[in-house]
């Protein structure tokens, strides 16, 4: 009888983790389900590391009592090598070759401060910290200068080219800039529906070539604060299992009706790059997506994920209220290999961390 209740729970067991290794899958893949198909699948990517992580206690569960089934974990990990691989890099840091350029994405969260700093003290921690980190070209989201018209001017002390491209005219509180040591040939929007987020292809001119740096803004999630504090209360089993409920179903109809909008500007972005594929590509920029998501895949085809080449760890580059994600991102294409990216959280001027990545120009594929 004993023999037999053992069996039962262990199978029992193995059926959970077969169930979790389905979920892991489902949601470690899901970058591959357009939003606008299937929109309630489009939020999967951000649960992925919960179930790598439920899947390890099972490794630990079939060593303990049963390690002839610990092929049952294992055999998941495999079939979710790829979604690991881009989820949880684990690179090691090179020496930088000579000719290296220095990018750097940073969403400055127009200035503001993260709430630590007056407005005046969080513009001038984001200039100086730039002002150290030297690098050739600078992408920033949020990138207003409507309260501090000087903003420009201040760039200009360290960077002789620079341009800010604010979306929203009348509110004016969203835009994307670059500055940059390479001169700037021109400019073009990349038109996509939205009130207050853009994209922005610039060409330069690095040594005789012309480069492709697009800079992107995508569509925010929409979740107000109150919705990230009663997240808070649901992680940390603070609410009722009603409310809790609710507040789940509310949470991911805002998280997909998000990810269709963001799915259709990533589309044009993506159609934008293929009509430029001849020239040298950068690609940076806040994504409001995690690395499992279909906005993220479909700017990313046919181009190398700089974090993913050439990065370690989880790099989460986001971290407010509960919310800790990599969703600022670059990319490069085969004109171009990546070195040493990193996020950089030693600074906390803004709710995000910048993205710092070195380049080598190769030969043309």
């Amino acid at each position: 009888m004993i023999k037999q209740l053992k069996l039962f729970t262990l199978n029992l067991v193995a059926g959970a983790n077969l169930a979790v290794i389905a979920l892991m899958l489902l949601s470690g893949y899901s970058d591959h389900v357009p939003p606008s198909t299937f929109s309630h699948l489009s939020w999967l990517g951000l649960v992925f590391p919960f179930f790598l992580l439920l899947n390890l206690f099972f490794v630990f569960f079939w060593i303990m009592f049963k390690w002839r089934r610990l092929w049952i974990p294992v055999f998941g990990y495999a079939l979710a090598y790829v979604p690991i691989t881009i989820y949880l890099p684990l690179n090691s840091p090179k020496d930088l070759p000579d000719g290296t350029i220095k990018v750097l994405s940073y969403n400055v969260a127009c200035y503001s401060g993260n709430g630590k700093y007056h407005e005046y003290d969080g513009f001038d921690s984001v200039y100086n910290y730039l002002a150290r980190q030297k690098a050739d070209i600078v992408c920033l989201q949020e990138d207003n200068d409507t309260w501090r018209r000087f903003v420009m001017h201040r760039y200009s002390k360290i960077y002789p080219y620079n341009d800010t491209t604010v979306f929203c005219k009348q509110q004016s509180f969203n835009g994307v800039g670059i500055h940059t040591r390479f001169p700037i040939l021109r400019k073009e929007r990349i038109w996509y529906e939205s009130k207050s987020n853009g994209s922005v292809a610039y060409f330069l001119k690095v040594g005789r070539d012309t480069v492709l740096v697009v800079n992107n803004h995508l569509e925010f999630s929409h979740i107000n604060q109150d919705d990230r504090e009663n997240y808070r209360r649901m992680i940390h089993g603070k609410m009722g299992r009603d409310t809790a409920r609710t507040e789940s179903v509310l949470l991911i109809e805002k998280l997909a009706k998000a990810s269709v909008i963001r799915s259709r500007q990533a589309e044009a972005v993506h159609r934008y790059i293929e009509a430029h594929r001849h020239l040298p590509v950068i690609v940076c920029g806040d994504f409001n997506d995690c690395p499992i998501s279909y906005s993220h895949r479909k700017i990313g085809e046919g181009l190398t994920d700089c974090f993913v080449a050439a990065g370690r760890g989880l790099g989460l580059s986001y971290f407010q209220k509960g919310f800790y994600f990599r969703i600022d991102h670059i990319f490069c294409s085969d004109h171009f290999q990546p070195f040493n990216c990193i996020v950089d959280n030693k600074t906390d001027v803004s709710d995000h961390y910048p993205v710092v990545c070195w380049l080598k120009m190769s030969d043309k594929p």
